[in-house]
Order: C-alpha cells, then structure tokens, then sequence
C-alpha cells in the first residue's frame, strides 16, 4: 500500500544509511517471459545482484538491492539461451534507475530542462544532473500523429535572423504535432503529402507556407489568418495617415478681416485650410539646416549606394553606420517618410510648453525659475533643452500662443481602426475634426468599417466590391493592401468566411518561445521539439 510500485518483488530487509536508504528484494513470479519468443520458463539458470535507483522516500534517495535471475528459454526455436527475469513496472533491460523514476525525471526535464531541473530532482532527493535529464528527454519517443483534418502552421526563431523553424498544430485539439526545421516551402509539401487526410490549412500570409501547402495538399483549403489581414490593413492607414499628417493641424483663426468679412451669429470665422500636402512637418531653415538636412543627405547616400546594387550590410559599413539606422533608410519609400516620423518625436518638453508661454508672457524670463518650476510639476529633462526652447522668444521679449497639439499619428491611426461605439468622446470629436479637414481620411475610415464588417460577420462574398472600391479612391497604401490580398485571394476569402483562425498557431508559438527562454536559447532543435511536443 506504502509502496505499490514494488509489488512485484518480495522485500527482504530495508536499511537506512548516511546516503539514503537501500532496500534488498527479489522477483516474486516463479517464472520470466523470454524477451524474444515471449515462452514463459521457471527452469533457473544462475542469480546475481542488481542495484537500481528508486523513487525518494521522504526526501531521501533510494536503492534497491535486488536478486536476479537468469532462466533458460526451453523454445527449441528461440535464438535465445538464457535470459534475464524484469519486474513489470519497476526494471528494464540494462536500466539504472526504476520506471517510476524515469519517468519523475522524465516530467522534471521536459518542464524545466537542466539546471533548473536537476535543482529541483536533487532537492526532491531524485539524484540526476542536467545532462541526465537532457539525455533521459532526448530518450523519450515522439507523440503518435492521429488524423488531422484541419491543420495551423506558423514559424518561430530559433535564433533570430538565422534559423527558424515551422510548427504545425492539430486546430481540433490544439495540440502541437511536428516541428520541422527550417521554414521553406519544400520542407512543409514533404510533410503534408504523408497526411493527405488534412482538409483546411490555417496560415498567416507568408508567401513560402502558401506555397508549400499548394504542392503538398492541394486538397486542403488555405485560410489565412484574420489577424494578420487586420494588421495588414492596419499598416496601411498607418502609412495613409503619414501622408495626410498636414490634415491633423487645426487651421488657425484668421483675426484680420477686411471690410467685406462677415461674421454670422458671432461666431469666429474659421480659415479653410489649404489641401493638405505630404511636405515634413518642419518649418524654418534653421530645421531645415539641421536634423531634416542630415536625414536628406544620409537618404540619399544610402539611395545611392542602393542603386548601385550593394546590400544593407555593405552599406552601413561604408557609411558607418549600425545595421538598423542603415536598414531603416535601406527600406525607406520615400524622406518624406523618414522626416514625418522625426518631426511627430515627442518631447519631453511638449506638455510644459503651454506653461512656459504663460509664464514668459507674464514677465518671468529667468530660465533657471522656469526649469525649477516644470521640474517641481514632473519635468525631467535638462534645462538646456528649456534654455534653446525659450532663445527664440527673448528676441521679441513674447512668446506665441501654444497652440493645441495636433493629434499623433499613432492616435488617429487607433481611433480609424477601433469600434466607433468603443471610442470616448473626446477622441470621437478630434477624430471627426480630422476627418472632416481631410475627406481621403474620411474615405479610409469608411473602408475600414466595412472590412471589420466582413471580418466580424465572416461575409468573404462582399470582398470584391470592397476592393473595387478602395480601388476607385486615391489611396495609394490602401490600393497597394488591395494588390496584395488579389495575389492571395482564395486564401484571404476563405479567412473571411471560415470560422478557424491561426490564434491557437499563434500561442503555441509563443509557448514555444517560452521553452527556448528556459534554456537560455541554447537548446537545439531536437531538443527543443521534444519539449515542444511533449510537454502538456
């Protein structure tokens, strides 16, 4: 009852040492199976002493001590002469250590790998070091793969920028059942040619996966994933909203009128603002001649060594550069867009500006006052900063209106893309300024709601009219999404129209990651699919 794993074996005597506790027993059956014809034999043929580590008990390692025989094989066919007798469930064949241990070891490894699981075993009095564990969890033998009708796959680093690997979940049980290495196209159509049983392939829009699920299982449905079509679209109002960012500016009041302006109810008469055009968001030469200017010169020395055929590598080595400031311009499509991210930096500065022109027009002029004051309100910049700020104005002896900031482009980008019903008030209102000052934004925001329609409603069958009509506008980002999703159409149509989604992908993806973490990212890929596959 005590020990139910050790009813196979009569124990004999049980003593306690400084190492642990060591336990004498033998075979209780009067007889053995041989291991190659499965003929059972009670003909004896020697003894002799056999020591295998055992499960703890309370906390202290166990050994037991048992006597073994060896029998003859009486099959007159059987290769075998003689053979050796196992205890079910406790010993097998050249074993050190008991199954219920293995198997203790086995669970250990496979959540906590190495160092972190060889702590713990020795804590629990399970003696093992961490390429034991690694060893005994490399041993053990990969899940079965049942039918899989409707397949997720996704890739995950094994180091970033060097090799990946693909993962394939069952989408029914969401359960992982292969990784493989690499993430080509030919390596997925080897895979899914052994299970032409697969029905429905999940995917995002990787070009390599759509390809190797149209060689491998040209049977199978291919659904992309709805998530990634959102974060598409959601990319290109991004870069719609980057190339109206004129229209964010509230138009300014114009005060001087002439004899024949009019003024209905009392109301201030508000200037049309002009057509908004994509020109950065810098103003005087002074901008110009500084950051803007550095930017326009380093664009086109990388524009130029581009055109000359030369990669991101070569090119920020020539210019000395780090890799990413090099791929950022490398990848550019235009200095408009490199000068708009700059200017629309936010500053540490920029919600103290309105005080510090109140202040400065009241007749504090005394920079140091004025840094101590925003320090004490929460600023934590230099005053340096506020210094160069505030130069401009001692000129005139005034500082100009703050005017309201203009909405991020990050912010108009969020209040296109959620829910109307979702968006506070006050975000609502600056959000019908915007569009009201810029009907290309006004048009975005309409094609956006009706693609989350079909996103929510799962109405694949209106994607065509929808795409005609982004098409009929001058929206160049929201056209080029559209080219995109024509070269993945049935694809696209089906994530539109089916309920599965490549979600459950996603995490397993990230649990995934989670494993590589435990083992620092030094684990191989053997190592880490068994761990993927394995571990519940």
């Amino acid at each position: 009852m005590l020990l139910p794993h050790l009813a196979g074996v009569v124990v004999e005597r049980v003593e306690q040492e400084d190492a642990g506790v060591r336990i004498w027993a033998s075979a209780r059956a009067s007889s053995a199976a041989c291991p190659a014809c499965g003929n059972c034999s009670a003909r004896v043929h020697s003894r002799y002493d056999r020591t295998v580590a055992d499960v703890a008990v309370a906390g202290r390692p166990v050994v037991l001590w048992l006597r073994v025989r060896r029998f003859f094989c009486t099959h007159q066919d059987c290769s075998v002469r003689t053979f050796a007798e196992q205890v079910e469930g406790l010993t097998m064949r050249h074993a050190r250590r008991s199954l219920p241990l293995r198997g203790m070891l086995e669970s250990i490894g496979l959540a906590l790998a190495g160092r972190a699981g060889a702590r713990l075993a020795n804590r629990l009095g399970l003696r093992a070091g961490r390429d034991t564990l690694l060893r005994l969890v490399r041993a053990v033998p990969d899940p079965p793969v049942e039918a899989v009708t409707v397949l997720g796959v996704d890739d995950f680093a094994i180091r970033r920028g060097q090799n990946y690997a693909t993962i394939l979940l069952d989408m029914a049980t969401h359960r992982p059942v292969d990784v493989l290495e690499g993430r080509e196209a030919d390596t997925l159509a080897e895979w899914l040619k052994k299970h032409p049983e697969i029905q429905v392939i999940t995917r995002d829009r990787s070009g390599a996966y759509a390809e190797g699920a149209s060689r491998g299982a040209p049977q199978a449905v291919q659904c992309a994933d709805r998530w990634h079509l959102w974060k598409n679209l959601g990319e290109a109002v991004e870069k719609t909203v980057l190339g109206h960012r004129g229209c964010l500016i509230e138009p300014a009041v114009d005060d001087a009128r002439g004899e024949g302006d009019t003024v209905a109810d009392g109301a201030a008469e508000v200037s049309p603002s002009p057509t908004p055009v994509a020109e950065p968001a810098v103003s005087g030469e002074a901008a110009e001649s500084g950051l803007a200017a550095r930017i326009r010169q380093r664009y086109a020395a990388v524009q130029s060594l581009r055109a000359q055929g030369k990669r991101i590598r070569a090119v920020a080595r020539e210019l000395d550069l780090d890799r990413k400031t090099a791929r950022r311009y490398f990848q550019a499509g235009s200095v408009e867009e490199l000068l708009s991210k700059t200017a629309s930096r936010s500053s540490l500065l920029d919600e103290y500006k309105p005080y510090l022109h109140q202040r400065f027009n009241d007749g504090c002029a005394n920079v140091s006052l004025l840094v101590r004051e925003i320090r004490e309100q929460g600023y934590g910049g230099s005053a340096q900063t506020v210094y160069r700020y505030l130069r401009p104005f001692r000129s005139t002896g005034k500082a100009p209106e703050s005017a309201p900031r203009p909405p991020k482009i990050r912010e108009v980008v969020g209040w296109i893309m959620r829910d109307p019903d979702n968006l506070p008030d006050d975000d609502g209102q600056r959000l019908k300024a915007v569009l009201a000052r810029c009907p290309e934004l006004e048009a975005t925001r309409r094609h956006v709601g009706a693609f989350a329609s079909m996103i929510r409603d799962l109405r694949g069958d209106l994607l065509p009219d929808w795409m005609d009509r982004v098409c009929a506008d001058d929206l160049p980002a929201l056209r080029s999404f559209v080219n995109g999703l024509r070269q993945d159409l049935a694809a696209v149509t089906a994530g539109l129209t089916l309920t599965w989604s490549n979600g459950p992908t996603e995490g397993a993806v990230n649990r995934a990651k989670y494993l590589k973490r435990q083992s620092f990212g030094r684990a191989k890929l053997d190592l880490l699919r068994k761990r993927i596959l394995l571990t519940t």
